[in-house]
Formats: structure tokens, sequence, C-alpha cells
């Protein structure tokens, strides 16, 4: 991805008690878009506007209404704004929702998805070596968090590589992108997942829901997020680092 499709420029002044200097920054686009499901508009979130099929899809599996990726008929992203996603599924359903600690309007969740039964995960194990790999590659995969300091990365790590990396201007935004990616066919659900955002109880719902068994941050859990992960069975690792990894659930599924 070129961080020119996602950016733009702006001058500013840095000033310091040795005096004033002009710099040009790079601002992460943030974009207004609507999700639609089946031409019936579910909700709107900011987003940097790339992997934006991939959002559109993960966005409805977090608020309950696609569960699973034969589900998923067609995504259309429209120059207005819009993410059309037309799906094999019962729209017209309620769906009590759940407002968590997320922003931007994606920190929502089904209440059918917070307190149903878990389906097993996914199995998979991940070695330490792979481990480093894996954290360095969402790290320096792409530019942008250094040129911006405004995004999130996330990225997918599935039978010895990384199947798919996203970012955005948001974490559950982030996510949201590796779970449509998973329900668009476009990756695996049998293996680790790893955020820069911290493990709130939506992020980890969301994970364990789709099949991922191990869910690594390089930040915190809260105390709902490690209590979802011990629920589900989930592996869940906090403040990882190519050599570290904290873990509050699961060690059986990481291998030194």
């Amino acid at each position: 991805m070129m961080s020119s499709q996602v950016t733009v420029p702006h001058k500013t002044i840095v000033v310091t008690p040795q005096g004033r200097e002009e710099r040009e920054e790079l601002l992460a686009l943030e974009t207004p878009y609507t999700v639609a499901l089946n031409d019936r508009d579910i909700g709107s979130s900011m987003v940097l506007p790339v992997g934006l099929e991939e959002f559109g899809v993960g966005f409805l599996f977090g608020q309950g209404f696609i569960k699973r990726p034969q589900e998923v008929v067609e995504v259309l992203v429209c120059p207005d704004g819009r993410i059309s996603v037309y799906a094999d599924v019962d729209e017209t359903s309620n769906h009590e929702v759940i407002i968590t600690s997320g922003c931007g309007g994606t920190g929502k969740i089904s209440r059918e998805m917070l307190e149903g039964a878990f389906e097993p995960l996914q199995e998979a194990t991940i070695t330490f070596p792979e481990i480093k790999d894996f954290i360095l590659s969402v790290l320096q995969i792409s530019p942008l968090g250094a040129q911006t300091h405004c995004v999130h990365g996330c990225g997918l790590w599935a039978e010895g590589k990384l199947q798919v990396f996203h970012e955005d201007v948001g974490r559950h935004n982030a996510v949201d992108k590796v779970l449509g990616a998973i329900l668009l066919g476009n990756a695996p659900a049998n293996g680790a997942i790893y955020t820069t955002g911290r493990l709130t109880s939506d992020m980890v719902l969301k994970c364990a829901r789709i099949g991922i068994p191990i869910i690594m941050s390089r930040t915190a859990p809260s105390s709902l997020g490690l209590a979802i992960a011990k629920r589900a069975g989930a592996t869940l690792a906090a403040y990882a680092r190519p050599e570290r990894l904290n873990i509050f659930h699961g060690i059986e599924r990481i291998k030194v």
C-alpha cells in the first residue's frame, strides 16, 4: 500500500526554546463510511480509506449480522462513502447492540455475540521464532505508522507466514478489516492475530467468535477481555515483543 493514498501533507511550526522551524507532516486520512447490508444502512464509522471491502464485512460480523463466509455474496465500495454488502442473511432480525469501549461507532457488539455459547476454536500453535517474525512484519510492513503516528496495525499469522495485514486510524477498524479478510476467504482463521491496540472485550470477542485461537496485543487486555478469552478457550497474550510475551491465558499454544 502506498502511503500517498491515505495521507495528506500539512505544514506545521515546531516551537522550541531555541526558536521556530517549519516542518511538513503527513496526516492519516480519516474518512466517514456508511456500511449497508442488502441496501439497509447499518452503521457508520470513520476509517482509513483502504481495505474497505474487508472493513464492511468485518463490521457486520461484529454487529452479529454475518456469521460465516458462505453468507457473503458481494461487496461494493461506492465513491460517495458507502460500503454495500450483499449477503444471504436475515438483516431485518432484531440485534440488540451493546456499546463498548470503542470509538467512532465500531465499539458495538450484539448481545447475542457476547452472551451466546462459543463454538470450538480453530487449533494452532506458534513458536517464538514465528512470533518474532510476525511482530516485526506487522510493525515494519507499512511506513504509515512512522509517518503519521496515527494508525493501528493488525496482522494474521497462519501456516508459517503473515497472511494478511491491515491498518486504520481505529484499533477496532484494523481488527475488523482482518476479520473481513477471513470472511472473504483471503486468510484462514487457524492462526494468531496481533494488534497494536488494547484487547478490550469486543476486540477479544470478535476474534474468538471467528475462531482465532491465539490473540496477541502490543498493549494490555481488560478484565472482561480476559474473561472472554477464558470462556472461549483462547490464548491471550499482551505486551507482545519479539522476545517476550505476557501470557494471561492459554500458554499451551505458545511453543519455545
